[in-house]
């Protein structure tokens, strides 16, 4: 098995120094003048965030107006003027160009920008290396400038570009790129674009004598108290003591030199996978964040979500939510996936973040993974099934009918899509079809759904 062999190859070879240093230089063509962009999915300037969805080796973005997404869209490939990468090589079967997105003002021009990861991207002879590119934003948006960033002088990666996540990891005010390939993650500290600038890159490797986890998802948010974005590497490995296969979190905390923190192992007996995805939010409002993490292969793939409380240093201890937990109104079904993907945000107004919760696998009436979304509350105790609230196609005021293998859930998104306060739920099933429906002050609620032609799976 893939990950298996990854494993022992770092396990004999990525125990040397986690961290060195190396130089980028990229450039954009004008220097960076402006100030950062208001938001970090702004990509035209216009003040409204907007939204880009990866898949099939494209990217598409949708441009957001006063009243949400819009009726503007524009998708990149490889073939596609000014984007790196050989022709021909888009939509195939292999080829995962979008694969990860991440989105921020890297060149600090006003303009958010689009870094774009592809793990299986050819690098001369060297098959599946990856490459992570960064389109420049502009007053017309995303363009035909770009450029790809280098990896680290002295380093075979492999997939790279995975995984990626954006943040001020160092504490200095400027956006850095945190990317990863199969055995280690990649601080690309800011700035970037403008011509002869240049960025330091740290590795960081999750190797130790007894563990190793093989980065699955990274996860940018502020853990502690201080000004820097913290990080966690999300990934599957294996135990040297437990003798068992891992699902674990490894923390790394930001400063002017990140240094590697806890790692937490969230299950000890699971089905490897790949995809994990995990979020940071202060779901308890004590001032520190907290990681929820997806699992979805828990007891026969039922699922569930991990919360990983944050601490003054880090990480501290964890808790798990699964469809079992008192006041979540389904139960716990093999095959269900719980939690097979996640997203935060304050659905009624209260403030603390609520959590929303796919579960593709979940049957709805007689419909077999037919699919739905809990929203979990968070309040004082932190994230409970207290208050917590379930949508399917059945939900009335949801239109359509549930059906056999649409796994609705598979993507979900909490954001004020329609800019009125609190958060909206945006559900997509298999077929990418998507269900807004509106959050208010008694949270999210099924009346004035509506059908939007975007799928729920752009950057946090």
């Amino acid at each position: 098995m893939r990950m298996r062999r990854n494993l022992r190859l770092v396990l004999a070879t990525a125990t040397a120094a986690a961290l060195t240093g190396g130089l980028l230089t990229l450039s954009a063509g004008a220097a960076a003048t402006a100030a950062p962009a208001k938001h970090a999915d702004d990509f035209n300037g216009d003040g409204h965030r907007d939204f880009a969805v990866g898949g099939n080796g494209s990217v598409t973005v949708t441009y957001g107006t006063a009243k949400g997404p819009g009726t503007t869209t524009r998708t990149f490939t490889q073939n596609s003027p000014g984007i790196p990468g050989p022709a021909g090589d888009t939509g195939g079967y292999r080829d995962q160009f979008g694969n990860a997105l991440a989105t921020g003002d890297f060149n600090r021009d006003g303009y958010a920008d689009l870094a774009v990861g592809d793990r299986t991207e050819a690098v001369g002879n060297a098959y599946e290396r990856g490459a992570v590119t960064l389109i420049w934003g502009s007053r017309s948006g995303l363009g035909s400038a770009a450029a790809r960033i280098p990896t680290l002088g002295g380093y075979t990666p492999e997939r790279f570009g995975n995984a990626l996540a954006t943040g001020d990891f160092d504490g200095d005010g400027r956006l850095d790129l945190a990317a990863s390939d199969t055995h280690a993650v990649y601080i690309y500290r800011g700035g970037f674009g403008t011509s002869g600038t240049t960025g330091r890159i740290t590795r960081h490797s999750p190797a130790s004598s007894a563990h190793y986890i093989e980065p699955g998802g990274l996860v940018a948010g502020q853990v502690t108290k201080d000004k820097a974005t913290d990080l966690y590497v999300l990934g599957q490995g294996y135990d040297e003591t437990l003798r068992s296969d891992t699902a674990a979190a490894w923390f790394l905390r930001g400063g002017s030199t990140v240094k590697p923190g806890a790692l937490t192992v969230y299950n000890t007996s699971f089905t490897p996978f790949f995809g994990v995805q995990g979020v940071i939010a202060d779901f308890d409002k004590d001032g520190y964040g907290d990681l929820a993490v997806g699992d979805r292969t828990y007891r026969k793939s039922a699922g569930a979500v991990s919360v990983v409380r944050g601490g003054g240093n880090g990480p501290t201890t964890t808790r798990r939510l699964t469809q079992s937990t008192d006041g979540i109104v389904t139960g716990a079904t093999a095959g269900d996936r719980f939690g097979q993907v996640l997203s935060a945000g304050d659905t009624n107004r209260d403030g603390y973040p609520d959590l929303a919760v796919g579960v593709p696998g979940e049957r709805a009436g007689t419909a077999g993974s037919a699919g739905g979304a809990h929203i979990l509350r968070g309040g004082k105790k932190g994230l409970t099934g207290t208050g917590s609230q379930w949508f399917t196609r059945q939900t009335a005021g949801v239109p359509g009918s549930a059906a056999a293998g649409a796994e609705l859930g598979q993507d979900v998104r909490l954001r004020d899509l329609d800019r009125d306060g609190d958060a909206d739920l945006l559900m997509s099933d298999r077929g990418r079809k998507s269900l807004l429906l509106p959050g208010g002050r008694g949270g999210i609620t099924a009346t004035s759904v509506r059908e939007l032609p975007l799928r729920a799976s752009f950057p946090q």
